[in-house]
């Protein structure tokens, strides 16, 4: 299979553009103008090829256009553009869930090009607990959040088996069909949290059973949290339809005095000092 390394081609035309054009733009509009010129790049014939990139691409199948891709990878061939996005444009799922299975390369591309797809949820899950790469686990949970639901027997199963705990309370928060096992699961976890309490709450929260709130309305009471929790706590109370208007101090809370000298700067910053005339 013949491959064409249409970035290359692009990137020495884009050189020598810039080279005679430098002065003529500045910085920003660079940035502007670059991604413009790779758009009709993507229209513009190519003379060895006698088509455009897009024209190219347009007339392979769908299995000859993740054949290219995966050849590409195997052969360290830049992939373009115009590649990717004539295989999403196919909607090749079916044929796109192999490279999950691939290289860190493939599972790369696939995870891209798949997105949030309900036929890649098996795999999704299977990587979740499987995989190496916290950024290929933290991708995966993305896009199972979209259909809890679907997933939800495994996730319950993966749970009670002690298999990334962590990720499947974040799935099982977001299941719409309300059950007494995921809330239970919840709150276990949230009343055992330690330096993870904001997470533990935002899963209450996200999960929108009201029975939480008498258990995160004890718990931002209590005089030994902190800053950051105090915010995730009062978020989750408030997302629940509760509310908590105690004053506290945090005064000497680190996290806090961390934003509140932020906030001072910017006003010095922007506002002008306190004794500006």
């Amino acid at each position: 299979m013949k491959l064409y390394d249409f970035d290359g081609m692009f990137d020495e035309k884009l050189s020598e553009f810039v080279r005679k054009n430098a002065d003529k733009h500045t910085e920003r509009e660079w940035e502007d103008i670059i991604p413009a010129m790779y758009a009709r790049f993507g229209d513009t014939v190519i003379k060895s090829l006698g088509k455009s990139p897009n024209e190219y691409y347009a007339e392979m199948d769908d299995k000859t256009l993740v054949a290219t891709l995966r050849a590409h990878l195997k052969q360290d061939v830049a992939v373009s553009e115009f590649l990717c996005n004539a295989i999403e444009s196919r909607g090749a799922d079916e044929l796109l869930i192999p490279l999950l299975s691939g290289t860190d390369d493939e599972i790369a591309y696939a995870l891209n090009l798949l997105g949030a797809s309900k036929a890649a949820l098996s795999e999704y899950m299977r990587l979740l607990t499987e995989s190496a790469s916290e950024d290929v686990k933290n991708t995966c949970v993305d896009y199972i959040k979209e259909y809890a639901d679907e997933v939800k027997d495994k996730a319950l199963e993966n749970y009670n088996a002690g298999i990334e705990r962590e990720y499947m309370l974040e799935i099982l928060s977001r299941c719409v069909l309300k059950s007494d096992e995921i809330y239970e699961i919840l709150i276990k976890e949230f009343k055992l949290a330690d330096d993870n309490l904001p997470m533990r709450a935002s899963y209450l929260a996200a999960y929108g059973d009201e029975r939480a709130l008498p258990v995160l309305l004890d718990k931002i009471d209590e005089d030994g949290i902190t800053f950051i929790e105090y915010q995730e706590l009062k978020y989750a109370i408030e997302s629940l339809g509760g509310s908590y208007d105690k004053e506290r101090d945090f005064s000497n809370d680190e996290y806090y005095q961390a934003i509140k000298a932020h906030s001072a700067n910017e006003v010095n910053i922007f506002g002008g000092l306190p004794d500006d005339k």
